[in-house]
């Protein structure tokens, strides 16, 4: 079982030397500036696309004009409505509830020690639903719109730790043990959000729906303003504890003695991925899998660093959700595929193939 909990000491990001470290700055400064160039042109394309299209040129016109910019052909008034009143508040939201869920992935992976961590297989996600469908269910307004995300948020770390204390034995996190722990933990979500729809009347019902199935097609301005600190908080660990979820590789006794505080990083790391992943399960409902595929993609690019990782991990995860997003809303127009069926016909393959990879790399579970 060693070798399915945290990954050994040569997974570690450090450069062994300082010849290396020229190319892979390199390396990290081409995949953050490309996935940011490619998440810029996408999001210029998706603003674009649907029943009332826009030109590229026109939607980058109009940017640039809100920029101070008056550059290009700018689109017509009912173009521009369409663009700032409908399209664009989707595609922000879309990008930023996938950078939210790409970074808590990475940080889960690092904090938890193995690869195959993510807030929707291990039940964190259903978790946060829950809370948000508990609101929806009872009708509570005590925080006004902030009242699904406090909801989300406290299931959503209560399902943190809990599957956090029940899968770590003697110092290490097995990954048999988590998987199964999500499992049971999602069984037992979908029991709760089954029971209260069954007693919900027809408009919760559709709400419920929406949590369960996951969608950006209700964003508006005031949606990305209240889930923007959310993000910036829960990003605002990465500059400061990157590093030391790179000295946290080498295992918890080395990462002491080189002067990790390892129980208050990791209480830190863990409310910081439950306030992302509760924050975009409060406004896209449950997304699986963006936070399992994009830091494997990312680790297969530029290697375990997390200085690199998460960053690349937010970038990334913001373009795949509005990729992903895009695709939901055009492939069957007029009708529109749930976002979260998307992700899933998605991650699915690629899951399957990071447990038969570790399978065959480690010779077996047991």
């Amino acid at each position: 079982m060693t070798a399915l909990g945290r990954r050994p000491a040569t997974a570690t990001a450090s450069p062994p030397d300082g010849d290396g470290r020229a190319p892979r700055r390199l390396r990290a400064g081409l995949l953050l500036g490309g996935l940011a160039a490619t998440l810029v042109t996408v999001a210029v394309v998706a603003a674009g696309t649907g029943a009332y299209p826009i030109p590229a040129v026109q939607v980058a016109a109009s940017l640039l004009q809100e920029a101070g910019l008056d550059v290009g052909p700018e689109p017509d008034q009912i173009a521009r409505t369409v663009l700032w009143d409908v399209r664009l508040p989707r595609v922000v939201l879309a990008v930023m509830v996938g950078a939210a869920l790409g970074s808590a992935g990475a940080i889960m992976q690092g904090v938890f020690g193995n690869p195959l961590a993510e807030p929707g297989v291990i039940g964190v996600s259903a978790g946060a639903a829950v809370g948000a469908i508990v609101v929806i269910f009872t009708g509570i307004t005590v925080l006004g719109h902030w009242t699904v995300i406090a909801s989300s948020f406290v299931f959503g770390l209560a399902t943190t730790l809990f599957v956090y204390v029940f899968a770590r034995s003697r110092g290490r996190t097995e990954v048999v043990t988590l998987l199964l722990t999500g499992i049971a933990v999602n069984a037992i979500a979908g029991a709760a959000i089954g029971l209260m729809t069954n007693f919900s009347q027809d408009s919760e019902i559709q709400t419920i729906t929406f949590w369960q199935l996951g969608s950006v097609s209700t964003a508006t301005w005031s949606k990305v303003a209240a889930i923007t600190p959310c993000l910036l908080l829960g990003l605002s660990v990465i500059p400061v504890y990157a590093r030391r979820l790179d000295l946290l590789a080498l295992g918890e006794g080395p990462a002491r003695h080189l002067g990790v505080d390892v129980e208050r990083m990791r209480l830190v790391l863990i409310g910081a991925m439950a306030l992302l992943t509760s924050a975009a399960v409060a406004f896209a409902g449950v997304v699986a899998f963006v936070g399992l595929v994009v830091p494997h993609i990312i680790r297969m690019v530029t290697g375990p660093g997390h200085r690199v990782l998460l960053p690349a991990s937010a970038l990334g995860g913001g373009l795949l959700l509005l990729a992903a997003d895009l695709l939901a809303r055009t492939v069957a127009a007029p009708a529109e595929i749930p976002l979260g069926v998307v992700t899933a016909a998605l991650g699915g393959p690629f899951f399957f193939f990071l447990l038969y990879r570790t399978r065959a790399k480690q010779g077996g579970w047991s």
